[in-house]
């Protein structure tokens, strides 16, 4: 028996390792000259491949259907260390949970892995990128050596989503499974920047600017929705990890109302009380700026927000300008384009899969990873659940051979 793998990610390498750990001959294609390319881009500056936080805290991060939470408890942040182990890499917990390979790196980590996968019989197939089935049922793929097919027992898709395309998700596969009739949800964008018209000022002085020590908040369906992370400004917006925190609820917002509505507390650590009181002192001939700074210590990037706020002077009385300090609104006009978000929802719907991810009207055709259509926020829960899925979609066509 043998199986094919179709994409050489987190989710197609794990789904390989659980085929082969049950003997079954694997071949893995990838269209990229190399593999796991999003995965080395995710682990460049760290690899946060998971978070120690409470089991019912974790599973809350995910948004899609139950049977995705029960994969990732079967396969969640214990296992993954313990996995991580078994190749040599050891695991670090840092002071807010997340847990990274103790090196950091993400090639380190790949490497062991594709070493052990190659020692079970995995056969690696770069630039073979994926054109569909032949008439008669065959994967077929172009190559530099032209067009080549293959006729594999079972066969895992672990495409990726749709950002990044140049390392290798443009989320082509939409239209083949389309066309077989796989129930598949529009791509959109997820972890992502957001729009915001800017006046020229900002846009001029501050971009890439950092803000730091802020709380985050929006509201959606779902309540309010906050984070106590920095977020970095950019010519056209905003973007980084608190923004994607909250980038969900944001999208949600942008696609009720084709608007929505970001709040930033520039001092958290103070209530309106406190900064009104410390606004309220003397300031002589000193100018707003100056003042702000010495008895606040906004200056730089927070005053421009504040100025963008209001559009003009800042309010002259103490308690009004405490309260905007504590709220500063920024409308969001839309996201940044889909190619560059960290991850994307939509793709294969949970309709057309059964509870072992094989596609229900294509027996013996499996999906694994971001082609399917779940949603996380950065922080180790998205390769969490790539790793999940590409586990439980192998373990799903190993089972599925034994029994045809």
């Amino acid at each position: 028996m043998g199986a094919a793998i179709i994409g050489a990610g987190p989710a197609g390498l794990m789904a390989a390792e659980a085929l082969t750990a049950r003997g079954i001959n694997v071949d893995i294609y990838d269209a990229m000259p190399s593999v796991g390319r999003k995965f080395l881009m995710a682990g460049k500056s760290g690899l946060n491949i998971s978070h120690a936080e409470d089991a019912d805290v974790f599973l809350s991060r995910y948004r899609g259907d139950a049977r995705l939470a029960e994969m990732v408890k079967a396969f969640g942040p214990h296992e993954i260390t313990e996995w991580m182990q078994g190749l040599g890499i050891a695991a670090h917990t840092g002071p807010t949970g997340r847990v990274f390979p103790e090196m950091m790196k993400a090639s380190p980590l790949l490497r062991a892995w594709l070493v052990r996968l190659q020692e079970m019989g995995a056969v690696l197939h770069p630039r073979h990128r994926w054109q569909g089935w032949d008439k008669t049922g065959s994967l077929m793929f172009d190559t530099p050596d032209g067009a080549v097919t293959a006729t594999p027992d079972a066969t895992v898709l672990a495409l990726g989503g749709s950002s990044w395309k140049r390392l290798g998700s443009d989320g082509a596969w939409a239209s083949l499974l389309a066309g077989k009739g796989v129930a598949t949800a529009p791509f959109g964008p997820s972890n992502c920047g957001f729009l915001v018209d800017w006046s020229d000022h900002l846009k001029e002085k501050f971009p890439g600017d950092p803000v730091k020590s802020v709380r985050l908040w929006t509201d959606g369906t779902h309540g309010r929705q906050e984070t106590r992370s920095e977020f970095v400004i950019t010519e056209r917006g905003l973007e980084s990890g608190g923004i994607y925190t909250l980038s969900a609820t944001l999208v949600d917002g942008l696609a009720r109302n084709g608007k929505a509505a970001l709040f930033v507390d520039l001092l958290p650590d103070m209530d309106d009380g406190a900064i009104a009181e410390k606004l309220a002192r003397p300031r002589g001939k000193q100018s707003m700026a100056n003042h702000l700074r010495k008895s606040v210590n906004l200056s730089g990037v927070k005053l421009a927000l504040l100025h963008e706020a209001t559009g003009g002077p800042l309010p002259a009385a103490p308690s009004a300008l405490a309260k905007l300090i504590k709220a500063v609104p920024i409308k969001i006009t839309g996201t940044a384009p889909l190619d560059e978000a960290i991850s994307t929802t939509g793709g294969v719907a949970w309709s057309a899969l059964d509870e072992h991810l094989m596609l229900r009207d294509m027996p013996g055709v499996f999906c694994a990873g971001e082609m399917t259509d779940w949603d996380a926020p950065t922080g180790g829960y998205l390769i969490t659940a790539c790793l999940a899925t590409g586990k439980a979609a192998g373990a799903g066509a190993a089972n599925w051979l034994a029994r045809t």
